[in-house]
């Protein structure tokens, strides 16, 4: 398989490339700020606190966003494996909005971040980002659907991972894994998380084929 010629970003390109470091940099001062107000607190387990994963996703979708800038930069054209990572980090983000509004923003602070403002920049600002970019830049390629499997991965690892935890340790990460409510309402609401991902990780993938209206490399 060979490598697509490089070519230049558009000054749209470099806009999209320039706002993207900014989402990355404010992304990783609200998980920063998380953390040291954690710290303030008691000792922080950094299991526990990387074990969010409203933190992992914000974590991905920086990395993504940064390598995706670097990308454009560079001139490097879209490949299949570069848009299947961008858009499975995309569905996690969308995701992480949707759940946070849905089930643990009605919790109040229980079910959100203490610090205010990087709450709304874990839960907000980088899920509607994250989906915009993914609808307006055109840095990405057709995505067939029969890929989708790669987006049930990474979710299905980190699953695993909290209901071990939580019938062990006993910590869970939202109170609807918690194993104290009863396993039956644990494995729903996994099998919702399912079919969430699912969801979400096709319409993502559907959306691949939808004509982007920034152009970010010149022809």
């Amino acid at each position: 398989m060979t490598t697509p010629p490089r070519t230049r970003p558009t000054p749209a390109g470099i806009g999209v490339a320039s706002i993207r470091f900014a989402l990355a940099a404010l992304t990783v001062a609200a998980v920063v700020a998380t953390f040291l107000d954690a710290a303030e607190r008691g000792p922080v387990n950094p299991f526990n606190f990387f074990g969010f994963f409203t933190i992992q996703s914000n974590i991905l979708i920086t990395v993504v966003w940064v390598w995706a800038a670097v990308r454009i930069l560079q001139g490097r054209r879209a490949s299949a494996g570069r848009t299947i990572v961008r858009a499975t980090v995309t569905t996690f983000i969308v995701i992480v909005g949707v759940v946070y509004v849905l089930l643990l923003a009605p919790l109040g602070a229980e079910g959100g971040v203490p610090v205010g403002w990087a709450n709304t920049v874990m839960h907000y600002v980088t899920p509607i980002a994250g989906f915009v970019d993914w609808m307006l830049a055109s840095d990405r390629v057709r995505l067939a659907l029969r890929r989708l499997g790669w987006v049930l991965i990474y979710p299905t690892v980190w699953v695993s991972v909290v209901l071990v935890r939580g019938a062990t340790d006993g910590w869970v990460p939202y109170p609807f894994l918690n194993p104290d409510t009863g396993y039956a309402s644990v494995f729903f609401y996994v099998g919702m998380i399912v079919v969430a991902f699912v969801a979400f990780g096709s319409l993502i993938f559907a959306l691949s084929r939808v004509p982007t209206a920034v152009r970010v490399l010149r022809e």
